[in-house]
């Protein structure tokens, strides 16, 4: 009997067999680099080593990326019950957690990324008392040094550099929707309500100007730290700053899901839904993104498949979140076809050809830094949806 979704709709036959040709990918590379991390994307569809750098060795823990590394591992043991895939896992978070106490390149809002996959995750599924709470200590500390970025009285959590670089004070960006779930989790755990107070003033300032009133999205949004007064919105990674960065909208879908979920503020289910809809209005025929949503099917500009995948996470979550019995149909469907879309034309045929779960995706196409390659994060979210379809009841790591 085929497994069925959270609406009761049969999960396709195709993705069953595109999700089990994804772990074996994962197995292979843990076979490959074992507790060391791979580079952000691969280069001809391999990954290589991260390269070393500021004194941290090649395949060492530095970047914003290395705990997609984690929980792909966390992925595929929950899927295989393989225990040597766990044991590595925990030996990543150990290592994460070297790194926070460490204070190795934490200078970033990306800390929710890192230790939401590699720690909080860990502490649940971690196979011992001791695994767990050092894996909950480490995500404790991280959330802490996270804080350190919320700036008075503009209520928004910077996105990257130290606090006093003119070039970054005050900018947040859109992906910082996802790193909310690590201050959410530390409530939960402390009750220290500094942390939900945070998640609410920064989703609220998010809502309310990192979205166009067309729907789209800025990457990047400024404040004045001084008095709070919003500046201007930007771009960093897209090709305009008024265009709709692809990855960047479908930051927004899931991250207003998530933050939906954490604060039960039905403006920020809206919020997800409005990113939803523009994103699925600008899909190309073929129903992968190209990597800004201003091109359309007229163009040869690279397509996102990362993009793609976060969307197909997103909206998966939002079939969770969501009340409405329509709009839950709808969330599902949605995921389903970016999926089968996914599988069929952007997984690597055949899947042993390639270290990546998914190619053609796309890092920084103005810096040309990881264009049409496979991504960790792409690579993750991928087989996260894979496994949240097939598993209506997932726990999620967010």
């Amino acid at each position: 009997m085929p497994s069925t979704s959270r609406s009761g709709a049969p999960v396709h036959a195709d993705l069953d067999t595109a999700r089990e040709a994804a772990v074996a990918t994962v197995e292979r590379n843990v076979d490959a680099f074992g507790d060391a991390y791979p580079d952000d994307t691969t280069v001809q569809e391999r990954y290589h080593l991260r390269p070393a750098l500021g004194g941290v060795p090649e395949g060492g823990n530095r970047g914003w990326t290395t705990s997609f590394w984690t929980g792909l591992k966390w992925l595929t043991w929950e899927l295989t019950g393989d225990e040597a895939v766990r044991a590595s896992a925990e030996r990543n978070a150990a290592d994460f957690a070297r790194r926070v106490r460490e204070e190795i390149d934490l200078d970033t809002h990306d800390l929710g990324f890192l230790y939401s996959l590699a720690s909080v995750t860990t502490a649940r599924l971690g196979s011992t008392e001791e695994v767990r709470r050092d894996a909950r200590d480490a995500a404790l500390l991280a959330a802490d040094h996270l804080m350190r970025r919320f700036l008075e009285p503009a209520g928004i959590i910077q996105a990257w550099g130290a606090l006093h670089d003119p070039a970054q004070r005050g900018r947040t960006i859109i992906d910082s929707l996802m790193n909310m779930p690590l201050l959410t989790w530390a409530h939960e755990q402390t009750g220290d309500e500094r942390y939900a107070d945070a998640v609410r003033r920064h989703t609220t300032q998010l809502r309310e100007h990192i979205i166009r009133p067309d729907d789209s999205t800025f990457h990047t949004f400024y404040w004045d730290v001084e008095t709070g007064v919003p500046v201007r919105g930007a771009t960093e990674q897209g090709a305009f700053d008024d265009s709709c960065w692809a990855r960047g909208q479908a930051w927004g879908i899931y991250g207003f899901a998530l933050n939906y979920r954490a604060t039960g503020d039905p403006e920020l289910l809206t919020a997800a839904w409005r990113c939803a809809d523009y994103f699925l209005a600008h899909l190309p025929s073929d129903g992968v993104p190209f990597w800004d949503l201003v091109y359309g099917d007229d163009s040869t500009a690279p397509r996102d498949s990362s993009a793609g995948a976060i969307a197909a996470s997103g909206f998966l979550e939002l079939a969770r979140v969501d009340t409405d019995p329509d709009r839950v149909a709808r969330a599902e469907e949605a995921a389903r076809t970016l999926l089968i879309d996914l599988a069929a034309g952007y997984a690597p045929e055949p899947p042993d050809s390639s270290d990546a779960l998914l190619l053609h995706g796309v890092y920084d196409f103005p810096k040309t830094r990881g264009v049409d390659e496979g991504t960790l994060w792409g690579d993750y979210f991928y087989l996260e949806a894979l496994t949240r379809l097939e598993r209506p009841e997932w726990v999620t790591y967010w």
